[in-house]
């Protein structure tokens, strides 16, 4: 099991009526797809429900639920060397974890479109994703801001610290 410190969260994002509400789920959900899947779940919204975790310093996971569809993206394929919920996620996909000669770039895996329809499209994913100069948390608040919820992600991270 690996470490858990301040930098690992998850986060819990809907629509209501008024607009998007964000809520921090339990931190154990950053080492296991299937129970953040569950958790997602439980949150009734009007147009789906969105997950983002971010682990450590290294990658961050999106999930998005419509429906009975399950959309899931991963930041870095190469996290699922070391990270329990990497490599969950690639097991998902059914995608190999990476062999030691294919872990010298960074490439995202999953849904590249998962949020295309709230106006993030693949290129921009793929961006915000391969800029080596964000950590996972900025990068999540760059997605939560290009989609319009922003201002209630960084309201959940605040109950955090």
């Amino acid at each position: 099991m690996t470490d858990v410190d301040a930098t690992d969260f998850a986060v819990v994002v809907y629509r209501e009526d008024e607009g998007w509400e964000a809520e921090i789920l339990p931190v154990a959900l950053t080492e296991d797809l299937a129970g953040l899947v569950h958790a997602l779940r439980q949150q009734p919204s009007l147009g789906g429900t969105v997950g983002l975790v971010s682990v450590g310093d290294d990658f961050f996971v999106a999930i998005r639920l419509l429906g009975d569809e399950v959309m899931v993206f991963l930041s870095d394929v190469t996290a699922s060397v070391d990270w329990p919920l990497a490599g969950q996620v690639l097991d998902y996909l059914d995608i190999p974890i990476p062999e030691d000669e294919e872990l010298d770039q960074v490439l995202p895996v999953g849904d590249m479109s998962i949020f295309a329809d709230l106006g993030l499209d693949e290129m921009d994913l793929g961006a915000i994703s391969g800029d080596l100069e964000l950590y996972p948390d900025e990068m999540l608040l760059s997605i939560a801001g290009r989609i319009g919820f922003a201002a209630a992600f960084e309201r959940a991270l605040d109950t955090i610290s």
